[in-house]
């Protein structure tokens, strides 16, 4: 099985994130996405937010973890 892991705070995801995404589904058997933290960081959107818009987004892709 090939899996990658693409890390990112995704506050909020781009058009550029969805790109690498969905270039990268079609690469790997699983891509796992882990959303980070930076305590210095001021974030526009929750955890929770953050990690729904990215579920929303990818609700029909199986590979997406």
């Amino acid at each position: 099985m090939r899996r990658a892991i693409f890390p990112g705070s995704f506050d909020p995801i781009t058009l550029g994130h969805y790109d690498i995404i969905t270039r990268g589904i079609t690469l790997f058997d699983e891509l796992v996405i882990a959303i980070g933290i930076n305590a210095e960081k001021n974030y526009m959107f929750t955890l929770e937010e953050r990690k729904h818009f990215i579920e929303e987004a990818f609700r029909n892709q199986h590979r997406i973890k």
